[in-house]
């Protein structure tokens, strides 16, 4: 592999570490050499992950909504690992009542549901891209990779709080590559993926009968998914090597979408 691609040696840290999505780019970028810091709410969470993985990686409790946890969490891992090279902000996710199932409306929207799934996709980014991007901005370098969705570009239905949390979420990943580059200089970039539909923990039962058989929305996602299946995880992998490394050192506030063309297909 090229040198501009290599990553040997970097420190990242991984945000919502726990989840399926976490733990392969995990893999893939602790088999590359990157020194790996996993942030979830319990250390348990992780413990078989950081046991499958071939390089140094260490457990840290921390909340993306708690600026001052994630403060003392950024003072542990530099006097750990030295610096803070790479940041996936993997952490979110959706709650029942922030989604429109068929048989309810928006009017049925639970507001409250709505203002979590706002707090833990958007500030659950932007707190901790403040929080360990400081220590880049010290450093002149480093690489912020944010995860986006689908569910921007289009209205995909039931998901009102998600859509607007994550379109909320890649404005500010451009606002914060422009601040970055700006005022401390072009060896830090701010990127975000919008993967299209994978299986994971979360949405699984929404996508996949118990009989492996596609859910109605399942047919609905493959039939305008020209690549006509679900991702496979480790294809997100990839897109997020690229990016974390050299090989993409004049890219920065772009959102990569890896989707199996779903962004590109108009359904006709």
């Amino acid at each position: 592999m090229s040198d501009q691609f290599s990553l040997k040696g970097k420190v990242a840290i991984i945000t919502g570490a726990s989840g399926t999505l976490a733990g392969s780019v995990a893999k893939c970028l602790s088999n590359a050499g990157v020194k790996l810091a996993l942030l979830s709410r319990s250390k348990s969470s992780v413990t078989d992950l950081i046991e499958s993985l071939p390089n140094e990686a260490v457990a840290f409790e921390s909340d993306v909504l708690s600026e001052e946890r994630l403060k003392s969490t950024r003072a542990e891992i530099l006097e750990k690992f030295g610096s803070i090279d790479i940041l996936l902000n993997v952490a979110g996710g959706n709650l029942p009542g922030a989604t429109i199932p068929d048989d309810k409306t928006i009017f049925d929207l639970d507001m409250s549901d709505f203002q979590k799934v706002n707090e833990l996709n958007l500030n659950g980014t932007v707190l901790p891209s403040i929080v360990f991007g400081k220590a880049m901005a010290d450093n002149k370098k480093g690489v912020i990779i944010n995860y986006s969705s689908m569910a921007v570009e289009q209205a995909i239905t039931r998901v009102p709080g998600y859509s607007a949390s994550k379109a909320a979420m890649e404005n500010f990943t451009r606002w914060m590559a422009v601040e970055m580059a700006i005022k401390f200089g072009d060896g830090i970039r701010v990127n975000a993926i919008a993967p299209g539909f994978f299986i994971a923990k979360q949405n699984k039962a929404v996508l996949i009968n118990e009989d492996g058989s596609y859910t109605k929305r399942g047919e609905a996602v493959i039939r305008n998914t020209p690549m006509r299946r679900f991702g496979e995880t480790d294809e997100l992998n990839g897109a997020i090597h690229f990016l974390c490394s050299d090989a993409a050192k004049f890219v920065t506030g772009v959102v990569l979408p890896v989707d199996g063309g779903f962004s590109a297909f108009s359904g006709v």
